[in-house]
């Protein structure tokens, strides 16, 4: 069998809700090769584990602080404290303004209880979870929307870096993976903040393909999503500049029709052939590459 990565998307965010400790620990037990972790900065500049700088569609903020939005009707992380943050519960993603959730199948809408923590929290427990099982889970990081962080003046990857640093990861033999969508940032990543992480540019659009050989200048690999998988150039130019790739989102409950989720797992690992997968179900492509 080839060598492939699982990467556990937001933690088991298939059976959990994304991003809490409870899907991490999950996602854990599962065995993937890395945890992911989006970060985004809190009002006290402390690193936090969520998916956007909004909090309104993954938590009770709305109940919470209702006085808090911004003129744009939008609640932002950037705007709350750390001690605030773990005021609010994390509940099953859903539209903001139905409150319609997006994958119905999902956990249960605002049943159980489930926080927010920061980057270090997460860290703590995965290397904890390391110690105490003898197990190596890496981790990996996205940092988010650094350029709204900077039109608040923040620098998140410099802070990031900071917490990555002190808690040993700072090489490319380090198991830890950052990311960003932000080509720009990840290189002044490599050649400003002279970071020796393995890097990874995050791709959304077809005209980015064209910007490959650009990218392999400072990053490591690429992780595109799935579609771009269906230009061929994509996985020639990857190849060509020695650079992994690490396809989003795989995920069991969001198939094109007719399609099952091992012929899924088959096109894009094996066809397609790239080197990993984000995935919302990481113990159904580790068992289906167990299989294969």
């Amino acid at each position: 069998m080839e060598s492939k990565i699982v990467i556990a998307h937001r933690g088991a965010s298939g059976y959990v809700p994304e991003h809490t400790l409870a899907a991490k620990a999950m996602a854990y037990a599962m065995h993937p090769d890395y945890l992911e972790q989006d970060v985004v900065l809190s009002k006290d500049d402390v690193p936090i584990v969520i998916h956007d700088i909004h909090l309104d569609a993954v938590t009770n903020v709305a109940e919470v602080f209702p006085n808090r939005k911004r003129e744009d009707g939008r609640y932002y992380v950037i705007d709350f404290t750390f001690e605030e943050l773990k005021a609010l519960r994390v509940i099953e993603r859903f539209d903001y303004e139905t409150g319609e959730v997006v994958f119905p199948k999902r956990f249960p809408k605002g049943k159980s209880r489930f926080g927010l923590h920061s980057l270090q929290e997460e860290i703590e427990l995965i290397q904890g979870l390391n110690k105490s099982t003898g197990n190596f889970m890496g981790i990996y990081p996205e940092i988010k929307e650094p350029a709204f962080h900077r039109s608040e003046g923040k620098d998140i990857s410099t802070m990031v870096l900071k917490v990555l640093s002190d808690y040993g990861y700072t090489s490319k033999k380090d198991a830890c993976i950052l990311q960003c969508f932000d080509a720009s940032e990840l290189k002044r990543i490599r050649q400003e903040l002279n970071s020796e992480l393995f890097l990874v540019q995050l791709m959304e659009f077809e005209e980015e393909i064209d910007s490959i050989p650009k990218f392999a200048a400072y990053v490591d690999g690429l992780g595109p999503w799935i579609k771009l998988l269906e230009d061929n150039r994509l996985m020639a130019m990857a190849n060509e500049n020695k650079l992994v790739v690490h396809a989003y989102t795989l995920r069991k409950d969001q198939l094109n029709e007719n399609q099952t989720f091992e012929e899924l797992l088959e096109e894009v690992l094996f066809r397609q052939g790239v080197d990993g997968v984000f995935t919302d179900h990481p113990d159904a492509v580790i068992q289906y590459l167990k299989s294969r």
